[in-house]
């Protein structure tokens, strides 16, 4: 898992915004990726830190 899915739903969102709104949804899927990202690592971090 790592960081892993940082630049991947950066990626992903960016393509899809693009795809759907141009050069503003873009920058809106981009941001949207980021923060899914982010969310999924510490979701991720604070599950495997739980189990002990």
């Amino acid at each position: 898992m790592g960081c892993l899915p940082l630049p991947l739903l950066f990626l992903l969102g960016a393509l899809i915004g693009h795809l759907f709104g141009g050069d503003i949804g873009m920058l809106w899927g981009s941001g949207i990726g980021f923060v899914l990202g982010l969310v999924s690592a510490a979701v991720f971090i604070w599950l495997v830190r739980g189990r002990r």
